[in-house]
């Protein structure tokens, strides 16, 4: 990685869970105990984004968890919050009371209602990044919005002065060495993978972070993912990539992201770091699934020789 331009945003930056009590208000013990864990493993947070079922949190509760994210905000931690929404005023909104409580940057995939061309996608990621008091990070997720921006419309929002960086979701080696070849040189723009299971790859490649689901559970494994990478040691990453992807089978093997978001609350829930209540439209793993959860956190777990209790 010798060269590599040294950005702000990089590293590894974990969607966040939603920790809620079971009347569905804010859990900020469990707040508190996921900062830690993210802080002790060189993690930082990025709240209300789709694993942190943003687009079902009232706004009061948004606010609530923002501020107690920045209550447990640590040093060096770089906190992102998501504004994604169908309504461009109301994510500007969301923008300046995130900035009024200290967030740090802003992350926004598309409105998600009418279908767009890559032409109005420019202009309404333009139209975002020249309102909002905050850095804006791009965020491509074709699973949840069912509509991709296309590389060279996200090119050229890369130019804009508020426009700090892109987090891809989407799956496919051909975009994302494509990504890789424009961005990863560039010294003003961040290129963010929220591909997980192609942490490692993309690191070695020249993205400046990571954004795996898994980091809720186990920040430390993808931090190491990430620092092998970053000194070219790809034995080693591979190594902690093929762990990670093993552990994350125990959510997400078989399941979509309806079913993998409560799964994985109820996996961090058998470690103490959450309760494992979601919002509807979402419904807590039934006892069936949690007892294949369970089953399968043991084998896995123990064989890896991890403690996770």
């Amino acid at each position: 990685m010798t060269g590599k331009p040294d950005k702000k945003y990089k590293g590894v930056i974990v969607p966040m869970v939603t920790p809620l009590t079971a009347e569905g208000k804010i859990d900020n013990d469990a707040v508190a105990a996921i900062m830690q864990k993210l802080y002790e493993a060189g993690a930082h947070p990025f709240v209300l984004g789709t694993t942190g079922e943003s687009v079902s949190v009232p706004v009061t509760e948004k606010l609530q968890l923002v501020g107690a994210i920045m209550d447990n905000k640590m040093s060096g931690m770089i906190v992102f919050a998501g504004i994604s929404g169908n309504s461009l005023q109301e994510s500007v909104e969301q923008a300046r009371l995130f900035a009024e409580r200290g967030v740090d940057a802003v992350v926004a995939h598309l409105p998600f209602y009418f279908p767009l061309s890559p032409e109005q996608m420019l202009k309404y990621f333009l139209h975002l990044a020249a309102r909002v008091p905050l850095p804006l990070i791009i965020y491509n997720n074709p699973i949840t919005v069912k509509q991709s921006i296309p590389i060279d419309v996200a090119e050229q929002l890369s130019y804009h002065s508020n426009i700090a960086g892109m987090k891809d979701s989407e799956r496919g080696l051909e975009r994302l060495d494509r990504s890789l070849k424009l961005w990863k040189s560039r010294p003003d723009f961040s290129f963010l993978v929220g591909w997980s299971a192609q942490s490692a790859y993309s690191i070695l490649n020249g993205a400046d972070g990571i954004v795996p689901g898994t980091g809720n559970f186990m920040p430390r494994l993808y931090k190491n993912i990430y620092d092998a990478a970053m000194h070219g040691d790809s034995t080693n990453a591979f190594e902690y990539q093929e762990k990670a992807d093993r552990i994350s089978d125990i959510y997400l093997k078989d399941k979509n992201i309806s079913q993998s978001i409560p799964a994985l609350k109820y996996l961090m829930s058998l470690s103490g770091l959450c309760q494992p209540y979601v919002l509807s439209p979402l419904v807590e793993a039934d006892d069936r699934a949690k007892s294949i959860i369970r089953e399968e956190a043991e084998k896995v777990l123990i064989s890896e020789n991890i403690e996770w209790k």
